[in-house]
């Protein structure tokens, strides 16, 4: 069988440039709405002894509710951009409403009475699902599909391990930005600063991106074909596609679980106040070992990396849970270590599934199925997950007597354990590995053979 895994198509510096760009300041937005939304809100509601349950609660419909308009614009935005045949209208017009619905935040106060408090739950959950619907738009739905426009399964393994790095390093980026603004209570610079950063993308777009030339266009004339993706018969036609996807949905539940409570966690269940250098080491040190694994991936195919990555995972996570059994004094050198093996052997094996799930979509069909991926990548885990650590936070509340709220080690526990279910559908991916290497190897050297110029310098700009 050819080796398809040792040359990878070279895709130029403009194409580079434009993933780089749209990549890292598209998981800076979401960084501020999947970890900064979440701990504002938290942060305006952690005195449980007024608000009662609303700590755990608004987190809780924020991220439920934002998964569903994420995942629902994406279906119809995919959809869309595939009748169009354009991707770059989508990516430039909505990063720069993105940034827009951003600066929405600012508007909110830190401190509201009792009785202003369901208010600000309504407007937070609304602003929330308003961001989250241009963002789909224009990163879930168009972004993505570009990317697998312009990739190949030669280089699909680095160009989504690098994408994968993306979003911690847009943490490290997000933080420094608050260490200015958000850590002192400058919430609306805060959201005001972060909010201009996918306004300036979207400039900047406008001269980056282009379309793949020849985008398949789709004839779709109702609303079935929208939903294309989603059919029992295509479901079965593509069954390992969607083995792949249940692999990325029970890591993104194992993520979900503890996600939006992290900086909380490391800050108010550690004590651990100065947060910045821990977890800004944690994510440096995770990126690099991405970016190692990415280059791996294309060089030896992934799937000897699959199943040993997703135990790592689950140890890692599982490390950090009985952080709660040693004494204080180990929280910052446990962090480090186990928070560096979790997070990196997450983003590691979130790279490799995601570059597989390109690997199996249908030629032409590039948009329709960003709405199948973001049901399993991110509407599944972002309600499974943040409801797991709302029952388990919830339970805690006797350990505080009505003092401020703390996320609870168990949810590490609970995110452990998903992981672990995780390698069930991971081990499957793995075995139908060569067959897929080697369909993608065929339909390479068929379109080479109808197109000699494919596989050589379509891609190069």
């Amino acid at each position: 069988m050819k080796n398809i895994g040792s040359r990878s198509t070279p895709l130029g510096g403009r194409i580079w440039a434009s993933l780089l760009v749209c990549g890292f300041i598209g998981q800076i937005a979401w960084i501020v709405e999947n970890m900064y939304f979440s701990t504002f809100a938290q942060d305006i509601f952690e005195n449980s002894a007024d608000y009662g349950n609303y700590y755990f609660i608004v987190t809780t419909l924020m991220v439920v509710l934002s998964a569903v308009t994420a995942t629902v614009t994406t279906v119809f935005a995919g959809a869309l951009s595939d009748k169009a045949g354009r991707r770059k209208i989508f990516i430039s017009a909505g990063y720069l409403l993105w940034g827009f619905t951003i600066m929405l935040f600012a508007a909110l106060g830190a401190d509201p009475s009792p009785d202003e408090a369901p208010l600000v739950i309504t407007l937070l959950v609304v602003f929330d699902c308003v961001m989250t619907l241009v963002g789909s738009t224009a990163n879930d739905a168009a972004f993505n599909a570009w990317v697998t426009d312009v990739t190949d399964s030669s280089n699909r393994g680095k160009v989504n391990t690098v994408l994968s790095v993306m979003p911690v390093l847009a943490t490290v980026a997000a933080i420094a930005v608050a260490m200015f603004t958000y850590d002192k209570g400058n919430y609306s610079a805060f959201f005001i600063v972060l909010g201009a950063i996918p306004i300036v993308c979207g400039i900047a777009s406008v001269f980056l991106i282009k379309d793949k030339p020849g985008i398949v266009r789709s004839d779709m004339r109702s609303a079935k074909d929208v939903f294309y993706g989603f059919r029992p018969s295509v479901v079965k036609e593509n069954k390992f596609m969607f083995v792949c996807l249940a692999a990325l949905s029970l890591a993104g539940i194992a993520q979900q679980t503890f996600m939006s409570y992290l900086i909380n966690f490391i800050t108010a269940t550690l004590g651990i106040t100065d947060y910045i250098l821990p977890l800004g080491t944690v994510i440096v040190l995770s990126a690099v070992i991405t970016g190692v694994f990415g280059v791996l991936y294309d060089r030896f195919g992934r799937k000897k990396f699959f199943v040993p990555l997703a135990v790592v995972m689950t140890i890692g996570t599982f490390s950090i849970y009985l952080t709660k059994f040693l004494g204080a004094s180990s929280y910052l050198p446990m962090l480090y270590v186990g928070g560096t093996v979790m997070l990196g052997s997450m983003l590691c094996t979130n790279g490799a599934l995601m570059a597989t799930f390109q690997d199996y979509i249908p030629k032409g069909f590039e948009g329709r199925f960003q709405g199948v991926r973001m049901c399993f990548t991110v509407l599944i885990p972002m309600v499974v997950g943040p409801v797991i650590s709302l029952a388990i936070g919830i339970n805690s509340f006797s350990a505080n007597d009505g003092g401020v709220t703390s996320p609870p080690f168990e949810i590490f526990l609970a995110a452990a354990v998903v992981a672990l279910l995780s390698i069930v559908p991971i081990a499957f991916v793995a075995k139908d590995a060569d067959r897929l290497r080697a369909a993608k190897a065929a339909e390479k050297e068929t379109a080479a053979e109808e197109d000699p110029g494919i596989g050589q310098t379509e891609n190069v700009d």
